[in-house]
């Protein structure tokens, strides 16, 4: 990587727009620690996840949620990637088996959204509240038809159950410390990915559409979404600091290493989507919608 500077804004990265530039840069990501033949096992889960989520995986209707979508994922698995990088720059390299795992745990971690062929009614997000454990039975059919080891699916069992925050940590029976560290960084990954992405705020309003089809309770209207998501980001900190022990750090290192700029892009942009929200949107309730303007 040449020479860059801190003018580079956190969207130039990569386009993230564009799944094929994700997995190209988190292929990159990955060989910096780890042999390239390792991650083709990675390769073939993304190009399922593609054609799952795009309604040609035999079994399965198209994705028709618009906030956990591909861009979910996809924002999802290169900060899971950015992270477990990270780590790798200045503690010992997380096994290779439990980094090929964190990032397909990552690609299936919401697959319980979508639809088998035979549901015909409403759309994914009606899976809202059970999309994890739904998650989950997906990944252990998908490992036995595919051919992983016997112990792969509990594994990633284990590391996606860290996106449920309503799971206490202390009931998720770890192999080891190793796959509780990989399993704490999706749970930030998850957070960090959504959160940071430049569309957040504008993305919210559909995602206020999957809780009421998924009867998630609290937000009678967008705009009080809007309004609890300036407290949902103090619930997040916490979290990220205290439940997910901090693994979010690892983010600064990356950018250091990656771009040689002593920066943690993500949480910058948090902070930037927070102080927009209330500063700017939530400071005109008749027309906020006036105010997220970004592509969505």
């Amino acid at each position: 990587m040449g020479k860059t500077t801190d003018k580079v804004q956190f969207s130039q990265l990569v386009d993230m727009f564009s799944p094929a530039a994700v997995l190209e840069e988190v292929k990159n990501i990955f060989i910096n620690s780890y042999p390239i033949g390792e991650f083709e096992a990675v390769r073939k889960c993304f190009a399922d996840f593609i054609r799952l989520y795009d309604g040609k995986y035999p079994g399965y209707r198209a994705c028709s949620t618009h906030y956990h979508d591909k861009m979910h994922i996809t924002d999802a698995l290169l900060a899971m990637a950015r992270l477990m990088d990270g780590h790798n720059t200045g503690h010992k390299k997380i096994p290779v088996r439990l980094a090929k795992l964190g990032l397909i745990a990552t690609i299936f971690h919401d697959a319980g959204f979508i639809k088998s062929v035979r549901d015909v009614k409403g759309t994914g997000a009606k899976y809202t509240l059970t999309h994890v454990e739904r998650s989950i039975r997906f990944i252990k059919n998908y490992f036995k038809k595919n051919g992983f080891a016997a112990g792969d699916a509990r594994t990633a069992d284990n590391i996606i159950l860290c996106t449920d925050m309503t799971m206490p940590l202390g009931k998720i029976r770890f192999s080891g410390p190793g796959e509780k560290k990989v399993a704490l960084m999706l749970g930030a990954a998850d957070l960090l990915g959504q959160m940071a992405s430049r569309c957040y705020l504008e993305r919210l309003h559909v995602l206020y559409r999957e809780f009421r089809e998924g009867h998630v309770k609290g937000y009678a209207s967008e705009l009080e979404m809007l309004r609890k998501t300036l407290d949902f980001s103090k619930f997040i900190e916490k979290r990220l600091a205290v439940t997910l022990q901090g693994v979010d750090r690892y983010a600064r290192a990356h950018f250091k290493k990656r771009y040689r700029i002593n920066k943690d892009f993500y949480r910058e942009s948090m902070q930037k989507q927070f102080a927009y929200l209330e500063d700017t949107v939530l400071k005109h309730p008749d027309k906020y919608r006036a105010f997220l303007h970004r592509a969505s």
